[in-house]
């Protein structure tokens, strides 16, 4: 009887052993979290990257001198700028690019409260999925569920910056006279929808940017929900 008793305990005493390894492994507050809190904190890790990484966009050369999300010149106006410069207009051609970005960040300025509304009215489906999926999973998935409605939005807003800076007379100059210049073929990109593209896709690269910061530093979940929610995909 006592050598049945004992096995019992020390079967007792391993399996609670066992046991207690497997709740230790558990993120610790991670009972009861339901999908809308899940999605609060990812709402919270997505405006982080509006007020931390895109902010930074709307610098002088946030664009230009930011190597990610710098604007380069579209196909069809590389053989512009590459015969610009044939011809001694290099100045014309850098000034160019310098100020495609310069709207960008111009209209990055403006159009950021367009972004926080975007995050703000998301609605996550399977918020948990998202919070244990990719590094970008939040950033993705506010992208492919506003990106045509903020392409909408933001649009005008790039064509105002760009009469705003002076771009569109700039860029009229320069298709103007590689247009002239003998043995070309006229060009008339349209300037504002690539800008508005591009710049969108800089926004998204710097929410994406954060979004990792978050999920693979702790020092970088500066508050309890971000904390609370994170630990579940460490």
């Amino acid at each position: 009887m006592k050598r049945i008793l004992l096995c019992f305990l020390t079967f007792q005493f391993f399996g609670c052993a066992e046991l207690q390894q497997v709740v230790n492994q558990l993120p610790q507050g991670s009972v009861g979290i339901g999908n809308e809190e899940i999605a609060r904190g990812l709402r919270e890790a997505l405006n982080f990257g509006i007020e931390k990484q895109v902010s930074k966009l709307t610098a002088k050369d946030g664009f230009f001198r930011n190597q990610l999300v710098k604007i380069l010149l579209p196909d069809e106006l590389k053989k512009v700028d590459k015969t610009l410069r044939d011809v001694g207009l290099g100045k014309l051609a850098d000034e160019g690019l310098r100020i495609l970005n310069r709207a960008a960040e111009d209209a990055v300025k403006e159009a950021t409260p367009i972004f926080v509304d975007a995050v703000k009215g998301i609605s996550f489906a399977d918020a948990k999925q998202i919070l244990l999926g990719s590094d970008s999973a939040a950033t993705s998935y506010l992208e492919q569920n506003t990106r045509k409605k903020l392409y909408n939005r933001f649009n005008p807003v790039i064509k105002n910056s760009f009469k705003k800076v002076g771009a569109d007379q700039i860029w009229s100059n320069i298709i103007t006279k590689y247009n002239n210049l003998p043995l070309t073929n006229d060009v008339n990109p349209d300037l504002t929808d690539y800008t508005t593209k591009e710049a969108l896709d800089g926004v998204f690269t710097m929410i994406a940017l954060e979004e990792k910061e978050i999920r693979t530093k702790l020092s970088s979940r500066t508050t309890d929900l971000l904390r609370k929610i994170f630990a579940l995909q460490d």
